[in-house]
């Protein structure tokens, strides 16, 4: 799938780092995927999460315009709000609970 290769390509050293341009490709491609996947909340999450992903390392880069990556600084903000927004509460279980079986 698109976003497992997208993944991968950000955390491989040498990649998409070193060519800032196809960054900035990925993640306009993502996020112009993201909002077609409305039906499916569980990968809705994971390209949110991968969208903020690459404008972080937008955002750090430093071969980019101050003013570009100031936006992408922005931009992962944004979009790391929502993705823990998104992300359902836990429930506070305590050792206790989980002993006695509160928690099943």
């Amino acid at each position: 799938m698109a976003i497992e290769q997208s993944t991968r390509a950000i955390e491989e050293p040498g990649t998409l780092s070193s060519q800032p341009e196809l960054l900035v490709s990925a993640a306009r491609h993502l996020m112009s995927h993201y909002s077609t996947r409305g039906d499916d909340a569980g990968t809705c999450l994971k390209l949110a999460s991968v969208i903020e992903r690459h404008l972080k390392a937008l955002a750090g880069h430093g071969d980019l315009a101050p003013v570009l990556r100031a936006t992408c600084q922005q931009l992962s903000e944004q979009w790391a709000g929502m993705v823990e927004q998104a992300i359902p509460a836990r429930q506070n279980v305590t050792l206790l609970d989980r002993v006695f079986g509160v928690a099943r």
